[in-house]
């Protein structure tokens, strides 16, 4: 099965996604938010798995990324914005309630939604991210381990060494991506790298110094023991930001769970949204 790429428009722009059974309104909806610097064809081995266990999978490129269009202001990529073209998709597909799945910054979205947007959220997974709120207040070994959060912040001098090979490059700081090779042919092109980095610049404040809601939805926290960039803590203690059910599940490997380790990711899914 291959999902089929579409297009809509919000905002002004024209934003790409992948649905695994187009106008199948029989089908429970997930949505698969992917984080950075990641596109929707990430979600590919889970997709392949939800889909056959009966689910319609929706994978949207955030704007600027993959196969969407590149906004023009800072702004245009703040969280409350990306939110908002995710449910105008939902909307536009005649869904009312999915569940969420989100990785990476697409789990900084996904906590969100779910907080400010509960009715549209059944059951929730976030993999990597804890709640944004626990994350802002985490140690010092977060601090550290996301230090290129701040080079990120730099702009111009950072968009032209991350497309570079040296020390600075996206190569070298996120080297463990299993498909870096395609992760930088995508973002050197023209505009993308930038486009791509914006979700930091416009959401610094936003994460760090506002206090987020709690969620209500089921949660299913996912970690992964070897992830360079994020710390236990900060998933772990998103239990006290769940006003409902919650898993938490640590895995072994790195922060591309859902790549480097999709058959248990599939499975903690499908026990997940269909307990």
């Amino acid at each position: 099965m291959t999902p089929e790429r579409h297009t809509f428009s919000h905002r002004g722009l024209h934003l790409s996604y992948l649905d695994s059974a187009p106008n199948d309104h029989l089908r429970p909806a997930v949505l698969l938010l992917h984080g950075f610097p990641d596109h929707a064809e990430m979600w590919q081995p889970q997709i392949q798995a939800l889909h056959q266990a009966g689910f319609r999978c929706i994978a949207p490129d955030t704007v600027g990324c993959g196969h969407s269009e590149i906004a023009p202001k800072q702004s245009d990529y703040h969280a409350d914005n990306i939110i908002s073209d995710h449910l105008a998709l939902l909307k536009h597909l005649k869904i009312n309630q999915s569940h969420v799945v989100g990785h990476d910054w697409g789990a900084v979205i996904a906590w969100i939604l779910a907080a400010k947007h509960p009715s549209s959220v059944q059951r929730l997974a976030v993999m990597s991210v804890g709640h944004p709120t626990v994350y802002a207040r985490a140690g010092w070994g977060q601090k550290r381990a996301g230090w290129y959060t701040l080079f990120f912040q730099l702009r111009g001098l950072a968009d032209r060494l991350l497309v570079g090979n040296g020390r600075f490059s996206l190569r070298q700081i996120f080297g463990s991506h299993p498909n870096m090779d395609e992760v930088m042919s995508r973002l050197r092109q023209a505009g993308r790298m930038r486009a791509a980095v914006r979700i930091y610049r416009a959401n610094f404040a936003e994460i760090l110094l506002r206090k987020q809601p709690p969620v209500t939805a089921p949660t299913l926290g996912l970690w992964s023991a070897q992830d360079a960039f994020l710390t236990e803590d900060q998933m772990r203690d998103s239990a006290a930001w769940v006003n409902g059910p919650w898993r938490y599940q640590k895995l072994d490997g790195g922060h591309w769970m859902s790549l480097s380790q999709s058959e248990t990711v599939n499975a903690l899914l499908l026990e997940h949204f269909c307990t």
